[in-house]
């Protein structure tokens, strides 16, 4: 899964690594900012070329390398990383009708600590089977992307699922166009996981457990 950061605006393919070719939020506005999102798609479409049965999805993102278009998908819903991953799970069983076995993240280096532990243990997803691919920050905007992780770190600390408070209200924000969310349609066995709300991990089955 690569998750996603921007939405690309140009209707010209050759200005792809331009800022001014992506709708950016005025804390992206950095040079450099565009190459790093290229970078997460080169990860994400060469960690799928290693492996043949895997499933390449991009939350927001596309890819154009021949070798992975028929297995690169989109996950177009998730307001946050914790929806990125568990959307994408549910989107994989969507598209194939089974879980994964194993789960590769593709963000920055910085966000590690919040897919790799937070979002993946409150999914209780098991850790010898998730792997993180991070990539660095622009040099510009490095110094407030770490404060502004630590910051976000925390929320999800005191709120796994980010379903109260600050996080619940910034997802709100981040649905403009007021879209209905079709999940858990498609991943009948986790309706549980998308339904809970606590600060304690989620206490049912799950498909991977």
């Amino acid at each position: 899964m690569v998750a996603g950061h921007s939405v690309y605006t140009s209707s010209n393919c050759g200005k792809i690594d331009k800022e001014e070719s992506w709708f950016l939020e005025s804390y992206q506005k950095h040079p450099g900012q565009a190459a790093t999102f290229l970078s997460h798609i080169e990860k994400g479409v060469e960690a799928a070329g290693r492996d043949d049965e895997s499933l390449l999805l991009f939350s927001g993102g596309k890819t154009r390398k021949d070798d992975v278009r028929s297995r690169a998908l989109t996950e177009e819903h998730a307001r946050d990383s914790f929806e990125n991953l568990l959307f994408c799970v549910c989107r994989f069983r969507e598209l194939t009708g089974s879980y994964q076995q194993n789960i590769t993240v593709v963000s920055y280096d910085f966000k590690e600590e919040r897919f790799a532990h937070l979002h993946r243990s409150a999914m209780r997803f098991p850790e010898s089977r998730f792997f993180y691919l991070g990539t660095p920050a622009s040099l510009t905007s490095k110094e407030g992307a770490l404060k502004g992780e630590a910051m976000v770190r925390a929320q999800f600390q005191e709120d796994p699922y980010g379903c109260v408070g600050s996080l619940w209200r910034k997802k709100l924000k981040r649905d403009p166009f007021h879209r209905t969310i079709p999940y858990p349609n498609g991943c009948p066995e986790i309706r549980g996981l998308f339904r809970y709300c606590g600060s304690a991990p989620f206490p049912g089955s799950l498909p991977w457990n």
